[in-house]
């Protein structure tokens, strides 16, 4: 695979519940799907993104965390998951530990970086690094490695006002240390056509950022909330459901726009 193929996308939001694992979990399915060898690293400490892929706990061994400190590389931590073409470094609860242990590193947020710096991670034509819910040091250990950085952005009142915080993060990082640093997009997440407000947030949305907006909406979906507690992604559960053909047209997009970005 030629380096500039290799893609490494965070997913991030600071505000919870607004669908970013859930993304992060279909995005990789259905990239995984069309060929492309995928990886997920789990950076939360809550491990949903590795539970959603069926990982059991007690088949943790190792972690995002010990590939942070520096003890293992990217071969010895990932694990498959039950799609092929998808792979997945799990969590585990150490993480809640790892700031404390890294603050006083001079690489602090370059541990990351540095992990996916390698031949086997090079292997890989996506890295998707599903964030906490806060900007603390996983994130800006993602942001740090990362070539561009997915939004997932619930329909909802608030969410113009959070997403504000989160761009402005995004060019502090890319002033600070990461130059390459771009937004990759904005995906609309748990969309209810029913709902007036809603639509108001999505045509809000859509005015302030334009072309940096998905087409694709992610509707509100039993079937994607409830494959999660099977240890499948939604895609995997219920392929016809109107949320996986939504994930499935989002996959589509990512990889037009790293056409675009290619061809440029």
């Amino acid at each position: 695979m030629a380096g500039e193929r290799h893609r490494i996308i965070t997913i991030a939001n600071q505000k919870g519940g607004v669908g970013k694992t859930t993304t992060a979990i279909n995005l990789a399915t259905a990239l995984a799907a069309i060929g492309e060898r995928v990886l997920i690293i789990d950076l939360d400490p809550q491990g949903n993104a590795s539970t959603g892929l069926g990982i059991d706990r007690r088949n943790r061994k190792l972690s995002s965390y010990d590939l942070m400190v520096g003890d293992r590389g990217i071969s010895e931590v990932t694990l498959e998951t039950a799609v092929p073409n998808l792979f997945i470094v799990p969590s585990t609860m150490d993480l809640l530990g790892i700031e404390m242990e890294i603050a006083q590193q001079s690489d602090r947020v370059f541990k990351l970086r540095k992990a996916l710096s390698t031949p086997e991670a090079m292997a890989f034509s996506y890295i998707l690094l599903d964030c906490p819910p806060s900007f603390n040091l996983l994130t800006m250990n993602a942001m740090a490695a990362a070539h561009s950085v997915l939004v997932p952005l619930q329909c909802e009142f608030f969410a113009l006002e959070g997403l504000s915080q989160l761009l402005e993060t995004v060019s502090q990082v890319r002033r600070t240390v990461n130059p390459r640093l771009d937004i990759q997009g904005i995906v609309l997440t748990m969309f209810d056509a029913r709902n007036n407000l809603a639509q108001q947030v999505v045509n809000d949305v859509r005015t302030h950022l334009g072309e940096k907006v998905y087409h694709t909406l992610i509707p509100r979906n039993v079937r994607v909330s409830e494959a999660p507690s099977y240890g499948k992604p939604a895609i995997l559960y219920d392929l016809k459901c109107a949320g996986s053909q939504a994930y499935l047209q989002l996959a589509s997009e990512v990889i037009q726009r790293e056409r675009q970005r290619l061809a440029a």
